[in-house]
């Protein structure tokens, strides 16, 4: 999305259907905070605490 114009109507069309947990993932994947936090549960610290605090802070769990 770095080419998108945010002023462009047109860019953000589909945001018209979103439903919360489209919005909410819209919202995240910008957070600069939520970034860096996945990326440290992604890079291996997937112990069941790590995990938990991840889940407690974003509200979000991932299956795999």
């Amino acid at each position: 999305m770095p080419n998108t114009d945010w002023r462009s109507e047109e860019a953000y069309s589909g945001l018209k259907t979103a439903d919360a947990a489209d919005l909410a993932w819209e919202w995240l994947r910008r957070d600069h905070n939520y970034q860096e936090n996945f990326k440290r549960l992604s890079r291996g610290e997937r112990s069941s605490a790590a995990a938990g605090e991840f889940r407690r802070k974003w509200g979000l769990s991932f299956s795999c």
